[in-house]
């Protein structure tokens, strides 16, 4: 067991029989849907009763990817290009990931696959992860499904009509009148963003309990059909994953959270997103992203803090979504960071690969269990091409 920055205890993942979950003292309160009107301000900050984080769990898929593995089979799969570019070489070794847990063996992306096994996968899988690490939040927070008033759900890896929330629904044990909010295409920003959609709607219902889960099977995006530079570091990137948060207004918890807030580039379109076509997802990346975050990000984050008065020099912990070694080095170049500062993301990476909107829930964890300062900030980017940032504040 080690402690966490409220005087707790986190347990180990041996302990727990899986991944982490950062807990919150049980605490008493209402568990129904607050029935009383409460303005929904356009930030978290202007009303006492501000969202608190309860609880935070993570879960990956059982299927363990080594990075050299993936590296031998893709010079199997795509010989020419690595014979045509000296690069391709080193694009495996150079991203820092050991391994990455996926949604199927490394075999089953080997084969041809088209949208209805693609689709079997993401719902048989995401699903599953879903139940976990919602469980495992709910559980840390001293509630069970019964007690969800509304459920945000983030996932941009694959289609499901009806939503995972739906699918899972009668096997987490959800109420028939829980409110459900599946979010499509925030890409990497899910992470950040799905909890700031959580948050104002707790905010907007004080007492009522919102679950944030973001999930998604990165790996699923994998195209035998593509030899091409921007699907192999796709491939040399991707893994899968899940976390879930408790969010609730007007209690304590790990955090309260106090401001949220993103920025979108014009004509930025072309940085980040999929194409659509019959075979699946295809990978869009067009642009130089480690570059355009060094140039950009700064000025962002510093608008979206100040929206709410604070400014980037007040943040004890920038929590930052990796993307890749390179865009982590430029996160922390932009932000005035020192170099190596985020530990926790280049360890997430390095264990699981980029999961795309888990991913930075996956480092605040580690964060939390660190030890959390009295103010951090959450920040990643994603299609849009977009900034998220949230600010979380230590209860004292």
């Amino acid at each position: 067991m080690s402690a966490n920055s409220l005087g707790g205890a986190v347990p180990s993942r041996a302990e727990i029989g899986g991944e982490a979950v950062v807990p919150c003292r049980p605490q008493a309160g209402p568990r129904g849907p607050a029935r009383h009107a409460h303005r929904l301000d356009r930030h978290l900050t202007c009303t006492a009763a501000r969202p608190a984080l309860l609880s935070l769990a993570t879960a990956v898929p059982p299927n363990v990817l080594a990075q050299s593995d993936i590296a031998a089979a893709m010079r199997t799969v795509f010989p020419d290009l690595f014979h045509r570019s000296e690069s391709m070489a080193g694009v495996f070794a150079s991203t820092g990931i050991r391994t990455r847990r996926a949604a199927r063996p490394l075999d089953w992306y080997l084969a041809p696959h088209g949208w209805p096994e693609r689709t079997t996968a993401y719902v048989e899988t995401a699903g599953a992860l879903f139940e976990e690490a919602a469980g495992k939040a709910l559980a840390a927070a001293g509630c069970n499904a019964a007690d969800v008033d509304t459920v945000v759900t983030v996932s941009t890896t694959g289609i499901a009509t009806p939503s995972l929330d739906a699918v899972v629904h009668g096997r987490m044990g959800f109420r028939p009148d829980v409110e459900r909010v599946p979010v499509f295409g925030l890409g990497c920003a899910g992470g950040v963003s799905g909890l700031a959609v959580a948050s104002r709607l707790a905010l907007a219902r004080p007492g009522s309990t919102v679950l944030f889960v973001a999930v998604e099977l990165c790996t699923l995006a994998f195209r035998l059909d593509r030899p091409d530079k921007v699907n192999l570091i796709a491939a040399a990137l991707f893994g899968d994953g899940a976390a879930a948060c408790v969010v609730r207004a007007g209690e304590p918890g790990i955090a309260e959270i106090d401001g949220a807030g993103e920025h979108l580039w014009p004509a930025t379109l072309d940085i980040m997103g999929w194409t659509v076509d019959p075979v699946g997802f295809g990978v869009v990346l067009a642009r130089d992203v480690p570059a355009f975050t060094l140039a950009n990000l700064e000025p962002a984050v510093t608008a979206i803090l100040a929206r709410d008065g604070h400014t980037p020099a007040e943040v004890g912990r920038f929590v930052c979504h990796p993307g890749g070694t390179k865009v982590v080095t430029a996160i922390e170049r932009s932000l005035g960071l020192g170099q190596g500062s985020l530990d926790h993301e280049r360890g997430v990476l390095a264990d699981y690969g980029n999961m795309s909107a888990p991913t930075v829930l996956f480092i605040l964890e580690r964060v939390i269990a660190a030890g959390l300062p009295q103010r951090a900030a959450l920040v990643a980017m994603g299609p849009g091409f977009t900034a998220s940032c949230l600010s979380l504040v230590r209860p004292d």
